[in-house]
């Protein structure tokens, strides 16, 4: 599954939960539903978080360094 598609998905069950009058048992299974997508989605973006970090020679040692975005090129 994407992420996208876990992200669409949880905001459908979050709308069904707070517009519909669910039969407790039902309302039981989407929120299990939405707390597996909700770590799915948690998951997926600590993934990414880890891939965003960028190879930064420094002399002749290499070292990896967190991406941050740079503030200063605002205009």
């Amino acid at each position: 599954m994407k992420f996208e598609e876990a992200m669409e998905k949880l905001q459908k069950i979050t709308q069904e939960l707070e517009q519909e009058n669910l039969p407790l048992e039902e309302s039981l299974q989407k929120f299990e539903e939405g707390m597996k997508l909700a770590s799915f989605c948690e998951k997926k973006l600590e993934e990414v978080e880890k891939k965003i970090q960028i190879l930064v020679k420094e002399g002749d040692t290499l070292r990896l360094k967190e991406w941050k975005e740079d503030l200063s090129t605002e205009e």
